[in-house]
Parts: structure tokens; sequence; C-alpha cells
């Protein structure tokens, strides 16, 4: 299976073919995969050299033109490094762009922190109007990059990893799917850590959703669920940092009495190389690590219905 990496950049070039409005802007990453590209639409595709600052400028600039620029580069080097950039050339001239990265949070954690981004989507929540879309598998990655280059022009930022679950599972942007039901509460698993989550509950008797898209945040399936569930527990499973959507969720369920536990990135800078894999576990976002934190939340709220039937 391809990566959602390789996948975006076959696509990009097609769509360079199919609409002259759409550009495609690098910063030397994954320049080498739009050779052929460049060499067809040499004013639509755009290598800057290692300048991300000047990456988000020229984006918004092309945007001022009337393009749709489709801005690629590894995930700290897009949002962290030119953030005054994205907030003033894109957001404060009111342009749109999609933002594609690369390398999501500890992907390339041979590359140290500086190749490490786990506070992206919580930074880009301080602007307003970002779509954020966080795919699970490469035919999704796909399928979310087609639709944020049609997506007018507004800002998108389609967050791209190297993880990926075993199958795609489409869900409309925007929407959470349900991917199974229960009582005890609900699960909300992101992008790539949905295999990991279903792993994770397996004989819970909890109901499961899907995001592939996080912002906007589908406060009314969330609502809906945690309404069905006996309690409104509620467990957020992020592979960025933790407490990110933690606000959004609150926010859906505020006249329910309800309990959120979110999981992601720890905050704590985890000083180690290593692979993704170990990263995640580290996190505790391996299956194994998802069951015993699930698990316990789960617990305490059963003991404390026991305790209150107690007189």
């Amino acid at each position: 299976m391809d990566t959602m990496r390789e996948r975006f950049t076959a696509v990009a070039t097609a769509l360079l073919d199919e609409d002259p409005r759409l550009a495609v802007v690098l910063a030397v990453i994954s320049a080498d995969r739009f050779t052929d590209a460049a060499r067809a639409h040499p004013d639509r595709v755009i290598d800057v050299g290692i300048r991300e600052q000047l990456l988000v400028g020229a984006a918004g600039g092309l945007a001022l033109t009337g393009l749709r620029p489709i801005v690629h580069t590894f995930g700290s080097f897009l949002v962290e490094r030119p953030f005054e950039q994205v907030k003033l050339d894109l957001v404060h001239q009111e342009v749109g762009a999609v933002l594609v990265t690369a390398g999501a949070s500890y992907d390339i954690s041979a590359g140290g922190r500086t190749h490490q981004s786990p506070g992206d989507v919580a930074l880009l929540d301080t602007l307003p109007g970002w779509t954020v879309h966080v795919p699970g598998h490469p035919d999704e990655a796909e399928a979310l990059v087609r639709h944020a280059a049609a997506d007018g022009d507004h800002r998108v930022y389609v967050r791209l990893s190297e993880q990926s679950n075993r199958a795609p599972l489409p869900v409309p942007p925007g929407r959470f799917r349900t991917v199974r039901q229960g009582r005890s509460g609900v699960v909300v698993a992101v992008g790539p850590l949905l295999d990991a989550t279903l792993e994770a509950v397996a004989g819970l008797d909890v109901t499961v959703l899907y995001a592939s898209t996080v912002r906007p945040f589908d406060a009314a399936g969330l609502r809906a669920a945690a309404g069905a569930a006996e309690r409104a527990d509620v467990v957020l499973v992020e592979p960025y940092l933790t407490g990110t959507s933690a606000p959004f969720a609150n926010d859906a369920l505020m006249d329910l009495p309800h309990r959120v536990l979110a999981l992601g990135t720890a905050r704590e800078e985890l000083r180690r190389y290593g692979t993704s894999r170990e990263h995640a576990r580290a996190h505790g976002l391996d299956a194994a690590g998802l069951r015993r934190r699930i698990g316990s939340f789960l617990a305490a709220a059963r003991t404390g219905a026991a305790t209150a039937g107690v007189r």
C-alpha cells in the first residue's frame, strides 16, 4: 500500500492537469516528486527553496491573484515555523489555501524535535476559519485533498501521517461516523488511531465514532451519541497534542452531565529518537496504552455510580 504522502503527490499532480486555477508551492520537501508536474506546469509548480516563511507568503500572494495554492512541507515547517505568515498572509488577508503536511507529530522522530509538530492543530485553533482534515488511510487522504482543492477559497489543513489504518473508512467532511454502538460511553477516534482504538475497546460496551475531519468539530454527532448512552462519558483519542479537542467536546455537551478524557501526545517533550511506533507506545497511544487508560476511566464511572447508590 502506498503512503498518504505518496498518494498526495500523485493526486496533486493529476489535479494540476485538471484545474488551471491550482498551483503547488513547495520548499524543497517532496520537490523530487513533482518533477514531471513542474515540467508540464512551470508557472504553477513553485519551489521557493528552504524558506518556509516565503513558502506561505508566496501562497498568500498567489491566492490574491485568484489561484488556489496547495502548499506542502513537513508539519513543523508549515504551521509552526511560518505561523506569523499563516496568520497574516492568509488569515488577515482573508484568502484561502490548502496546507498539506507530511511527518505528523512524531512520524519523523529520527529527525529530532525540529521535525516533530504535535501542537499543529492546537496552534491553528487560535486562528479563525480553518477546516482541518486528519485522514486515516491513503484513500481518505486522496478524497480529502480533492475535496480541499475544490473547496472554494476556504483555508484547509490536511494532516498526513506515515501511520495508517488497515482499511479506509469514508466519512463526509465535517461529520463523525459511527463505527460501533455501546451504552457505557463514547470514544472518538481520530484519523490513523482508529485501528488501535478499536483493538483497545474490544469487549467494552462503548460507542466508537470515527473522525477524519476535526474542524469543524461535529458537535451534533457527538451530542447524539453521548445522549444515547447511559452515561455521557467521552474519550477523545487524537494523534496530536492531548486535550486539543477537549474544549469542543465540552461545548457540545455543556448542558449534559458529562466527563471527558483527552488522550493524545503528551505535553512533555519526549527526548528520544526511536521510531514512530515507539513514540506512540511512549505516549500511551498504542492499543495496550489506550486500553489501560480507557478502561480505568470507565471503571471509575461505574465505581462512582455504585458508591452513589449506597445509603
